[in-house]
């Protein structure tokens, strides 16, 4: 309960810094490469999957060249393995499996501004961001349910569904319109905090060897995502008449 009236606390605070200004209005996706680092566990390969993000962002009229961010979206991070094996038939087939985390975003930050042309400006950008895992597919995967693979498996017990991190990144701006415009981000979003943690298990039965039992080690699992948006900006002008 605490976290959701920090949250209000926090946007409250935000969209007061932006009553009576300018406003932009961000709709972006696109394609997200989800890297994990997992310590004591097999190595990781990049996961490929996707984004999408509302922006609101604060514009001054007279020197629109630094601005205040707030973000919620929509994020499938994570990590994959891939292996090549030799089949019975002296054949090659390739495995792969996603480690996927569907997370909802809220970043909240500041961006600077530069010109670059008439109509275009380049940008860049970092901030503080929160995320919250509704769901995940760990304990639907073909390995989980094997005995032989499972011990290197995440157990579903152990997510995190709250973590902290950091959004960097930078980007162009340009405008169609007075009141449209469009907007290329690639943002690198390392968390400070694990996705997943395990602390050691003893007495787990081998499953090689049925009589003995082994002590599956601790696991951290945490998240870096890097992300490349395409957006539309649409503007919402206030203007002062004396």
């Amino acid at each position: 309960m605490n976290r959701f009236l920090f949250s209000a606390v926090i946007i409250t605070a935000f969209f007061g810094q932006m009553y009576g200004q300018s406003t932009a209005f961000v709709f972006q996706g696109g394609p997200t490469v989800g890297l994990q680092r997992w310590d004591n566990s097999f190595e990781r390969e990049p996961l490929f999957q996707y984004h999408a993000a509302l922006g609101i962002e604060s514009v001054n009229n007279e020197d629109d060249r630094s601005s205040f961010i707030m973000q919620l979206g929509y994020h499938v991070k994570g990590s994959a393995t891939r292996f090549t094996f030799l089949t019975q038939n002296g054949g090659l087939q390739n495995l792969s499996e996603g480690f996927k985390f569907n997370n909802f975003s809220l970043m909240l930050g500041a961006k600077q501004k530069f010109e670059l042309t008439e109509r275009s400006k380049y940008f860049y950008f970092g901030g503080i961001r929160g995320d919250y895992t509704y769901s995940t597919n760990i304990d639907n995967l073909a390995g989980a349910s094997n005995p032989f693979t499972a011990l290197y498996y995440p157990y579903i017990g152990f997510v995190r569904r709250w973590m902290a991190g950091i959004s960097v990144g930078g980007g162009l701006e340009f405008k169609f319109s007075e009141l449209v415009g469009g907007q290329l981000t690639l943002t690198v979003a390392p968390d400070v905090t694990n996705q997943y943690y395990q602390p050691p298990i003893p007495n787990v039965v081998n499953p090689s060897f049925p009589g003995q039992t082994i002590t599956i080690q601790e696991r951290r699992i945490r998240n870096t995502a890097i992300e490349l948006s395409l957006g539309v900006r649409l503007l919402r002008k206030v203007e002062y008449i004396e």
